[in-house]
C-alpha cells in the first residue's frame, strides 16, 4: 500500500484524508525511518508495509468509534494514537508510553507535525491509572500484551460505558477466550469485533470493550504481579 492507496482504502470507508493529512502521515513515515537507525522502534520499515501495517492498521479500528478522548496505553513508536490524531486532529489523545527514548521520538513527532491536541506521557500504565482513574472515553492498545493483561492495565483509565479498543492479531479469538475472567473483574462486556485482512493476508481483529461500572480500586495491581497471576483462565 502506498499513499494514494491509503488515501483510497479510507475514502472506501468514508474517511477524507485531506492533503495535509497525507503530508503529515508522510512526515511521519519519514522520522520513523530516520528515529528508526538510532533506536528499536520498529520492524517494518518498507515504505508500503508501513502506510499499510502501521497507518492503516492503525486508524480502521477508530473509523466508526466516536469519542472526545482518548488514551493509547504502551504506545511505542506512537500506533495507533499518532495516526488517529492526525485524521481526528479535534480529539484529545494522550500516549502512554514507559520508555523514554521512546517518549523523545513521540515528541519529536508531536513538534514536527503539530499535533496540538496530542500528549505523551512517560509512565507506566498501571502507575499513570493511580491518578487518571475514570478518566477517558476510550482506551486502546496494540501489540503490548495479551488481552487478560491489557484490560487489567487499560480499563481502570476509562469513563463509566467507555469503550475499551483492543488490536489483536490471528490469536486474538483464544486472548478473548482466556480473558473471561478479567471481562468479570473489571465489569467490561464485549459490544462488537471486526475481523479483516492486511494484503499480505495477515489477520487482524479489533475488539470493542464497555465498561459497564467503576473499576474496584484494587485494579490495577503491580505489573509483577499482573503478569505472574493474570486474570485468565
Amino acid at each position: 500500500m502506498n499513499k494514494q492507496q491509503f488515501i483510497e482504502a479510507m475514502a472506501a470507508k468514508g474517511v477524507e484524508v485531506t492533503e495535509k493529512q497525507a503530508q503529515q502521515l508522510d512526515e511521519y513515515r519519514k522520522l520513523l525511518k530516520e528515529w528508526n537507525e538510532k533506536m528499536n522502534l520498529t520492524a517494518i520499515t518498507d515504505d508500503e508495509q508501513i502506510w499499510e501495517k502501521h497507518f492503516f492498521d492503525s486508524v480502521t479500528p477508530f473509523v466508526n468509534t466516536e469519542f472526545e478522548t482518548l488514551c493509547d496505553v504502551g504506545s511505542g513508536a506512537g500506533f495507533p494514537g499518532i495516526p488517529v490524531q492526525i485524521l481526528w486532529p479535534e480529539r484529545k489523545i494522550t500516549l502512554v508510553e514507559p520508555l523514554a527514548k521512546r517518549c523523545r521520538f513521540l515528541n519529536e513527532v508531536k513538534d514536527q507535525l503539530n499535533l496540538d491536541n496530542l500528549t505523551v506521557v512517560n509512565e507506566r500504565a498501571e502507575d499513570y491509572a493511580k491518578a487518571h482513574r475514570e478518566s477517558f472515553d476510550a482506551v486502546s492498545a496494540r501489540a503490548v500484551a495479551r488481552l487478560s493483561i491489557l484490560m487489567e492495565l487499560c480499563v481502570p483509565l476509562l469513563k463509566e460505558k467507555g469503550t475499551f479498543i483492543a488490536l489483536k492479531g490471528r490469536n486474538g479469538m483464544q486472548e478473548l477466550e482466556q480473558a473471561e475472567p478479567a471481562m468479570k473483574a473489571l465489569d467490561v462486556v464485549l459490544k462488537d469485533q471486526e475481523a479483516f485482512e492486511l494484503e499480505d493476508e495477515s489477520g487482524r481483529i479489533n475488539f470493542y470493550f464497555e465498561k459497564e461500572k467503576k473499576t474496584d480500586p484494587k485494579y490495577p495491581r503491580p505489573y509483577g504481579t499482573i503478569k505472574k497471576k493474570p486474570l485468565e483462565k
